[in-house]
């Protein structure tokens, strides 16, 4: 094995197998309702392609960078993508009981805030389902969606 061999195999090992998170596949009863709900409490956008409108099955949402741009698929992708898409209740929902809360349902996913505050005054004045508010490791709100999907939002 000569040197730039040993080199290659040795920068080989030390790639990450996973680098971050792309996207979670959101279950809704109308994807057009939920759009607009997300924009309005999260700030997730709909992808620069998507057409808004109602009827639709599917919808990809981005959060937009300190710009307004709408990121692309990335290797280091920081905040996930929301797919949105339509599924009936019977196809169950993002949640899950705890049984060391006492079996309360349980969000899938902590999105991260430098404004938690702004961002529970904003919840409350738009009527957010907020289930939890907790000082962990930091403040954080559990809250869902209008059809059942447990989010929780931290800051560090």
């Amino acid at each position: 094995m000569n040197m730039s061999e040993h080199e290659e195999n040795k920068e080989e090992q030390m790639l990450e197998d996973i680098t971050g998170m792309t996207c979670i596949y959101v279950p809704v009863n109308d994807v057009y309702e939920s759009i607009k709900w997300y924009q309005k409490n999260l700030g997730y956008q709909p992808s620069n392609n998507e057409l808004v409108e109602p009827g639709m099955v599917t919808a990809v949402l981005n959060f937009p960078d300190r710009n307004g741009n709408l990121p692309l698929p990335g290797l280091r992708q920081v905040a996930p993508a929301l797919f949105l898409h339509k599924s009936d209740e019977e196809g169950g929902r993002l949640r899950f009981s705890w049984s060391l809360d006492s079996g309360n349902p349980h969000a899938i996913a902590c999105f991260i805030t430098p404004r938690i505050e702004e961002l529970y005054n904003r919840f409350r004045a738009n009527g957010v389902n907020i289930l939890e508010e907790r000082v962990t490791c930091g403040p954080n709100i559990t809250f869902a969606d209008p059809d059942g999907n447990v989010w929780e939002v931290w800051q560090p």
